[in-house]
């Protein structure tokens, strides 16, 4: 599972800019918000690349970050954040 910035946010309990902010402090993302490393980083982070026609301007191009699943325990310990306590599993409760 993959998340944006603005989920991987949520999930540590801050804001999508508050994360970014971090990120870059760290010198883990570049000024357009995408991994300053890629290649060295990228068991963690990923860059997407979209398209779409807009019928005035033509195609549009954008990137954007993607945290992979392993990522998060990463950046939890790059940035000093607390990974989210995982609920307890009731399903075998009779």
């Amino acid at each position: 599972m993959e998340r944006n910035l603005e989920q991987a946010a949520k999930y540590f309990g801050l804001t999508r800019p508050k994360l970014i902010a971090m990120m870059r402090e760290k010198g883990l993302l570049n000024d357009r918000r995408l991994p300053a490393f890629p290649v060295r980083d990228r068991e963690y982070l990923r860059v997407k690349d979209s398209n779409w026609y807009h019928e005035k301007a033509g195609m549009q191009y954008s990137q954007s970050t993607k945290v992979r699943q392993a990522g998060m325990r990463w950046l939890a310990d790059q940035l000093g954040l607390e990974m989210p306590a995982i609920p307890e599993d009731n399903r075998d409760v009779a």
